[in-house]
């Protein structure tokens, strides 16, 4: 991934992807994407026939990476509360000719009823704000404050704006710290969701698991599929072959 620093009044970065087929614009200093957005838009599987949509957007970069796959052939939905990043993820669709393939918009999710029907899509994506208020030190930078700590919504919440947005039968997938798993299972049954398929992201063989992929469905049975475990790095530090293949193809 490459880095150019833009000239802009709030200073942005446009960085590459994919050999530089896919460009994503974020600001210097703001909320970046990061590899568990990559995680999520290549472990997520997606059907031609799909209507998706992805919870918490911040640049768009999640819709950018399925649109650019051709992983649906549908349109895609991004949400976003924070304006300045609806209007940096619709900078992206734009840049990337993505017009007419995905929609942004700018809103709470927890108010999706006020826009969308009852089970408007087929699969919903997000990485949700993960931390507690009280956990940890919070950002003094507001975009990285919100996506990262609960402060204006937290699991339950996006599991409940998914339950309206998905019809039964629906997928939910989501990229989530290991350490707070059973945050997110209890939730999910919670709220009527099943879990079905659980990957578990290591950082380095040998070492602890430190994120989970998973992957629920709306009314579903008990069954949980265990997938093989997924490494980002290798032991002499680079990719793994796996998560290179995520980045680059």
């Amino acid at each position: 991934m490459t880095s150019e620093t833009s000239k802009e009044k709030r200073p942005e970065t446009s960085d590459s992807l994919f050999g530089g087929r896919l460009m994503v614009c974020q600001e210097e200093k703001g909320y970046r994407f990061s590899l568990d957005a990559v995680l999520l838009a290549g472990l997520t599987r997606v059907r031609k026939d799909d209507r998706v949509v992805d919870l918490g957007t911040g640049s768009g970069i999640i819709p950018l990476v399925l649109a650019y796959r051709a992983k649906t052939g549908r349109k895609i939905a991004g949400i976003e509360i924070q304006p300045e990043l609806a209007e940096l993820s619709k900078k992206n669709v734009e840049k990337n000719n993505f017009v007419g393939l995905i929609d942004i918009y700018q809103m709470d999710f927890r108010e999706v009823s006020k826009t969308f029907e009852p089970g408007s899509f087929d699969l919903a994506l997000s990485n949700p704000p993960y931390r507690k208020p009280g956990a940890g030190l919070i950002s003094p930078n507001r975009q990285k404050a919100i996506a990262r700590h609960e402060l204006t919504a937290n699991i339950d919440d996006v599991l409940g704006a998914m339950g309206y947005l998905l019809g039964e039968g629906g997928r939910a997938a989501f990229v989530y710290p290991s350490t707070r798993m059973g945050n997110l299972l209890r939730s999910a049954l919670d709220n009527g969701f099943s879990p079905k398929r659980l990957t578990i992201v290591y950082s380095y063989p040998g070492g602890p698991g430190r994120l989970v992929h998973l992957e629920c469905r709306k009314g579903g049975g008990e069954e949980l599929k265990i997938e093989k475990p997924f490494y980002i790095y290798e032991t002499n530090g680079s990719y793994s072959d796996a998560m290179q293949k995520l980045y680059n193809e």
